[in-house]
């Protein structure tokens, strides 16, 4: 059954649910929360035009606040000028000094992986990559790569800290637990919202698949 809106919260949609733009992916289960009108979520990816070919691409399990902003590449302005000034969107004859995909500053797909979690009012930039697992803060603007399972926030949003070590990070980007089927999800759910990760290496079959 298609839900748009989670039955207890009504503030909450699936994203999956709400698009219609095909340059815009989401996974299972990602929703955004926002009480003015989840279901405009499309509302919040702005400047985005099939003509330059970038895509939004939200993975599984991701959670996002109110107020989030995906600036896309066709923000951008030409920069190899004079003046970064689009006299071309004003008419009048202006429109012969429209500039070339070339010309502009192009960053390539927005990327958020699986089981990010993005705080209010959260501006990502066109291009950015947010790694599985990352923790964003409230009210940051996010112009850099921020890597899997780390905490990041402020303007520019900076890196705090790492959410695990090394070695448990490697682990879970192994382990892809947002891909298992709901059943095994379902089994392992006790691991999966235990103050103490480690508990996962213990299920039996927790294992990373083999390729």
């Amino acid at each position: 059954m298609r839900f748009i809106r989670m039955k207890k919260i009504k503030s909450v949609v699936f994203i999956k649910n709400v698009i219609s733009r095909p340059n815009i992916i989401a996974g299972e289960y990602s929703y955004y929360d926002d009480n003015t009108g989840a279901e405009k979520f499309e509302e919040h990816v702005t400047h985005h035009y099939e003509f330059i070919g970038d895509k939004l691409i939200i993975g599984k399990f991701c959670a996002i606040a109110k107020g989030i902003e995906f600036v896309m590449n066709g923000a951008n302005h030409r920069m190899n000028s004079v003046t970064t000034y689009p006299f071309n969107i004003m008419g009048g004859g202006w429109e012969k000094f429209t500039p070339s995909l070339r010309d502009l500053p192009l960053k390539g797909d927005t990327v958020v992986g699986n089981d990010v979690w993005i705080g209010q009012n959260v501006t990502v930039m066109p291009g950015i990559h947010i790694g599985d697992g990352a923790v964003i803060a409230a009210n940051s603007v996010v112009a850099k790569d921020i890597p899997a399972y780390c905490i990041a926030g402020g303007n520019p949003c900076r890196i705090i800290r790492k959410r695990f070590d090394d070695a448990l990070t490697d682990y879970l980007l192994q382990l892809k637990w947002w891909d298992w089927d709901p059943d095994r999800i379902f089994r392992n759910m006790e691991a999966l919202c235990s103050e103490n990760p480690e508990k996962i290496r213990a299920i039996p079959d927790a294992a990373p698949q083999a390729k």
